[in-house]
């Protein structure tokens, strides 16, 4: 980071930047850093299923998965060039025409370190451009009910609750209730399909 001459002539560190990609494939650092970040946001509540950290080459195995998995594509989050974050748009299997128009966003998250950057906006953004760009009509995804910063940002950028499943998840031998969520990415779409 460079610094800058703020009020009164004291430096001021820049702002960190912030980038977004979508990797098809992760070379040693990217690895290291995603599964860092996967793991910080795991301990913090948010780790897309996983309650505590699973050994670390189980998590690598997870990642080199994804980018292998040809309905799957990962976009990564980084704050100064370190992955801090990622989601995957999920197209729907080949023989599903009836839903071809849609598709899911999942493993949504940026690392506690990462956050209040703006990273995890842009994450949904760009996501949201390259499921509309790929032709898709829909972008569905669910959250669970425990995690508000994540659905306060969804229902900011659009998405609309259509549904809640009240035995979504178990922490702590206890339910939790998952909120499921649309966006239509057609601003003219009137939502009957046409």
């Amino acid at each position: 980071m460079t610094d800058e001459t703020g009020p009164r002539g004291l430096n001021m560190p820049s702002p960190p930047t912030v980038t977004v990609e979508h990797l098809v494939e992760l070379n040693p650092g990217d690895m290291h850093d995603l599964c860092d970040a996967a793991e910080a946001a795991i301990i913090d509540g948010g780790g897309f299923g996983w309650l505590k950290p699973p050994p670390r080459h189980t998590l690598e195995q997870f990642w080199r998965g994804v980018v292998l998995i040809p309905e799957r594509d990962l976009f990564v989050g980084r704050l100064d060039g370190v992955i801090a974050g990622s989601c995957q748009i999920q197209r729907p299997p080949r023989n599903n025409e009836a839903q071809s128009f849609a598709c899911n966003q999942t493993t949504f998250f940026v690392a506690p370190w990462a956050r209040g950057h703006g990273l995890a906006r842009k994450l949904m953004e760009i996501g949201e451009e390259h499921a509309r760009s790929a032709g898709f009509q829909v972008l569905n995804l669910d959250v669970r009910e425990t995690q508000r910063a994540a659905i306060r940002m969804y229902e900011t950028l659009g998405y609309r609750k259509f549904g809640e499943h009240p035995f979504y998840a178990k922490a702590n031998d206890r339910p939790i209730k998952g909120l499921f969520y649309y966006k239509l990415l057609n601003e003219t779409q009137n939502g009957d399909g046409a």
